[in-house]
């Protein structure tokens, strides 16, 4: 019974995967085409996200400045999120978005994550903007672009479930199929 349980979350996984190849590979793509486009314009890439949003913010920021399958130099990237400026007391404002009106420029790249549009994400949008950034809004749910304020220029990467494991698992996805994406744009195809 258990590990028809388990195999029912592959099952699950697999046919969602399938389901939305088609439909998300084109924002996607858009999106890889802002981060390539900010980062060759002398930008860079600031990534929020909640809960376990945090950690793929934290893990895509790593494989732009690190690497990702293949070395290459460093790209600017950074995750928001401070832990001691999000224990300050007086903050009226989500502390990614006082981070994001620090920090951002015109030119940078937001890449807002999260399984529904949290006040959190909204803030975050919204400080971007301010800064005239391009958002790359990752939900998992279509109105995730309504709730989020988005403007034409944005990507929105919506998966269309209602699970949070799910969502997590394509967010993952997508943000690999970025990474692979940059680094096809900015140093070609790789020699076997």
């Amino acid at each position: 019974m258990l590990e028809q349980r388990i195999q029912q979350h592959f099952f699950e996984s697999a046919d969602l995967l399938y389901q939305v190849a088609e439909t998300l590979s084109r924002p996607i793509a858009d999106a890889a085409q802002v981060v390539v486009a900010s980062i060759t314009g002398g930008g860079k890439v600031l990534l929020v996200g909640q809960g376990p949003w945090l950690g793929l913010a934290q893990a895509f920021a790593t494989q732009l400045t690190g690497r990702f399958e293949r070395e290459r130099p460093g790209l600017a990237a950074l995750a928001l999120g401070d832990a001691g400026l999000m224990s300050l007391p007086a903050l009226d404002e989500p502390a990614q978005a006082r981070q994001l009106q620090a920090l951002g420029a015109p030119g940078d790249v937001l890449i807002a994550l999260g399984a529904v549009a949290t006040p959190v994400l909204v803030a975050a949008v919204q400080a971007a903007h301010g800064r005239d950034m391009t958002v790359l809004a990752f939900t998992g749910r279509a109105n995730g672009a309504q709730a989020l304020r988005l403007a034409e220029t944005d990507v929105h990467i919506a998966v269309p479930h209602e699970r949070t494991a799910r969502i997590l698992e394509l967010h993952l996805l997508a943000l690999h199929a970025i990474c692979d994406a940059v680094d096809l744009q900015l140093m070609g195809e790789q020699d076997e």
